[in-house]
């Protein structure tokens, strides 16, 4: 059995629908941060050649990659984790086995005391709030977000519209959080970052 990372406190999720390239947002990310790569809408050979893009990227800046599936296939196409859907959660123990980081996601109390006794590493508690990739959701709010993480593992992670800001303000006012995860805000900086090198090129 291979020893299993840390638990890195940022995270990128992934989303085919974002508009910047996934090996692309994982090179924002600093060092020791976590990806988990998703993009179940691939063909297996077509997900499986991206991880391995995503692998060496991750390899390079000391990023941690979860694949959202199941244990054996984590382990099988070398990502450091896995990330468990609620369904799978008696595959914990197995993950675990191989050496894998576990985490899962919890919306509500039942989905956060299942991942309690699971054993997962972490979970993503979602939505915080309001989040582009589930439009008109109820999002959870501050006060029942906290709620949820108390039933939670040991390491709840912010989910669901978060920004940099939003998770200073959260740490600020609980300790609770062991970090947060994002879509749109990385999609957001690689924008910015493209607009800026647009207008800090020198024509030619």
């Amino acid at each position: 059995m291979r020893p299993r990372h840390p638990l890195p406190e940022l995270w990128l999720f992934s989303d085919e629908r974002a508009r910047t390239g996934l090996v692309e947002l994982a090179a924002l990310l600093p060092p020791d941060s976590g990806i988990i790569f998703r993009h179940d809408g691939l063909a297996p050979g077509a997900r499986w050649r991206l991880l391995r893009r995503l692998m060496r990227i991750a390899r390079a800046r000391g990023l941690v990659v979860l694949l959202a599936g199941s244990p054996d296939t984590a382990r099988r196409w070398g990502a450091d984790g896995v990330h468990l859907r609620q369904r799978d959660a008696d595959r914990t123990k197995q993950a675990h086995r191989l050496g894998l980081l576990v985490t899962m996601p919890v919306h509500d109390a039942p989905e956060a005391r299942r991942a309690r006794q699971s054993g997962a590493d972490a979970v993503f508690v979602s939505p915080l709030y309001p989040t582009r990739s589930h439009p008109g959701a109820p999002a959870l709010g501050p006060a029942a977000w906290l709620r949820l993480a108390r039933l939670a593992p040991a390491a709840p992670i912010a989910l669901g519209g978060m920004t940099g800001a939003r998770a200073r303000r959260m740490k600020r006012a609980s300790q609770i959080a062991h970090g947060w995860a994002a879509i749109d805000a990385w999609d957001e900086k690689a924008a910015k970052r493209r607009a800026r090198q647009k207008r800090n090129a020198v024509p030619i």
